[in-house]
C-alpha cells in the first residue's frame, strides 16, 4: 500500500459529505490493474497523482456509490488524465482509506466528451 497524497476534503464533499480522512492510498493490486489495462500510462501519470488529488480540474459523478472521476490536465507535459477515486466513509472498514481505483491518460476528445455528457460535481471557480 502506498500513500499517494491528500485530498482537499472541502472539494470532495461533492461526492459525499461523509469523508473520514484526507489520505489517499494506492494498493499494489490497483497498480497492477492500471498497468495491465492501460499499458504505459502508470509510469507517465503517477508522478502527477498528488497534484490531481489535491487540485482536480473537474470531478464527475461515477456510477459507484462514494466514488468520483477526477479529470486533471498537466499542461507542461500536455497530459490529460482520469482517476477513479473511492472516498472512505464512516460506514467503511476503519482500516481503509480513500483509494485510487484506476487511472489512465485520456485524449482531448474524450475529455470534452466527458464534460459534455457526464454529471459535473466540481470545477474550480
Amino acid at each position: 500500500m502506498h500513500i499517494v497524497g491528500k485530498i482537499n476534503t472541502d472539494i470532495f464533499k461533492c461526492i459525499t459529505e461523509d469523508i473520514t480522512t484526507d489520505e489517499v492510498i494506492l494498493t499494489e493490486e490497483r497498480i497492477e490493474h492500471i498497468k495491465k489495462h492501460h499499458p504505459g500510462h502508470f509510469e507517465e501519470i503517477s508522478p502527477y497523482f498528488e497534484k490531481a488529488l489535491f487540485s482536480p480540474d473537474y470531478i464527475l459523478k461515477d456510477s459507484e456509490k462514494n466514488s468520483g472521476l477526477i479529470l486533471k490536465h498537466i499542461e507542461e507535459n500536455s497530459i490529460r488524465m482520469q482517476i477513479v477515486i473511492r472516498i472512505h466513509t464512516s460506514s467503511d472498514d476503519p482500516e481503509y482509506k480513500n483509494s485510487i481505483i484506476s487511472a489512465w491518460k485520456i485524449s482531448e476528445t474524450r475529455w470534452k466528451n466527458y464534460l459534455k455528457n457526464k454529471q459535473l460535481l466540481y470545477k474550480p471557480e
